[in-house]
């Protein structure tokens, strides 16, 4: 049985060092059938110099370098269409998810289970802002989803090949890959654990990268936000007419300028509810002009460590 750990790198020059040791060590058990692949998502650092010398050292480790950065999601999908093994270990270069939990891991997989995923008990030396934000983001996407998603995961997991397989059917190029293991199926379980500090460099995700990642997620899994323009619809109605109250009112026993204050608020009120109805249609809209145009997800432009080198190649899943 072939044990693939799959790793995308944008600019992790410090942490590839200790990440490949830990890695190495946390997976001894299988170091006669494993691969280690490293995926540099176009990284503007050392991060791709880094990995060739360390594929040097560890015969079982491979670089995969995409020709421009096209995303933390993207880049996990890279790796993982070029895993080979039975077994699929993935996670982030920044070691906040351990990777000695792996042993724990293919324990449970033992027992019958496809996907076995990391829940995180807490998050160390993140701010009360990003705590706060990433577990509201959890609940409302499970409120919206049609797919139950896990609070408090990430793609921090294991997954066998079935499992692996039906997501990679999945052609869509905005990415939720933790939103696609939920939506196949299988059995699945989750191991808890406290995330840790990040060991060097910072985050990939600032505030507007999460944004557009939760944006993915909720219109890539939910048609319910396209459903709320009808439901505006009706309660405009409905506050439309207690303006209408209120306007006579206000004419009768306050005395005031005919007109201005149902102008205002209707006005305000109608503008807010159609911007906010073009804005989700425009959400859905741009994902379907994406999906349309039918281009690669993306392109490699080199590899070491693998059986052969190819020149640069398209991937169109």
């Amino acid at each position: 049985m072939i044990l693939s750990i799959v790793i995308p790198c944008m600019n992790e020059e410090e942490t590839v060092p200790l990440l490949v040791q830990r890695i190495v060590a946390a997976t001894e058990p299988w170091a006669d059938s494993r691969e280690i692949i490293l995926v540099d998502d176009g990284s503007t650092d050392r991060t791709w110099d880094v990995i060739s010398q360390a594929c040097e050292s560890v015969p079982t480790l491979r670089g995969l370098r995409l020709s421009a950065n096209r995303g933390h999601q993207v880049a996990l999908t890279a790796g993982l269409e070029a895993a080979r093994g039975e077994r699929i270990f993935m996670l982030d270069a920044d070691l906040q998810d351990p990777p000695e939990l792996i042993g724990d891991m293919m324990a449970m997989m033992d027992r019958g289970y496809d996907v076995v995923y990391g829940r995180r008990l807490s998050r160390k030396g993140e701010t009360l802002f990003k705590r706060a934000t990433a577990y509201v983001f959890y609940r409302l996407l499970n409120t919206l989803s049609d797919a139950k998603i896990p609070n408090d995961t990430g793609d921090f997991r294991l997954v066998n090949r079935r499992a692996l397989d039906a997501v990679l059917l999945m052609p869509e190029k905005s990415r939720f890959i933790r939103g696609m293991f939920s939506w196949v199926g299988f059995r699945q379980i989750g191991v808890e654990y406290v995330r840790e500090k990040r060991v060097a460099g910072e985050t990939k995700y600032p505030l507007r990268a999460m944004i557009r990642f939760a944006l993915d997620a909720v219109t890539g899994f939910s048609t319910r936000p396209l459903r709320l323009a009808t439901r505006l619809a009706f309660y405009s109605l409905a506050i439309t007419f207690i303006m209408v109250l209120y306007a006579i009112g206000s004419m009768i026993f306050y005395q005031t300028v005919p007109g201005w204050s149902s102008m205002l608020i209707a006005i305000s009120f109608f503008s807010g509810i159609q911007l906010l109805t073009l804005g989700i249609m425009g959400e859905y809209l741009g994902r379907l002009y994406i999906e349309a145009k039918g281009r690669p997800l993306y392109f490699t432009s080199e590899e070491v460590g693998f059986d052969t080198v190819s020149e640069t190649k398209q991937k169109n899943q």
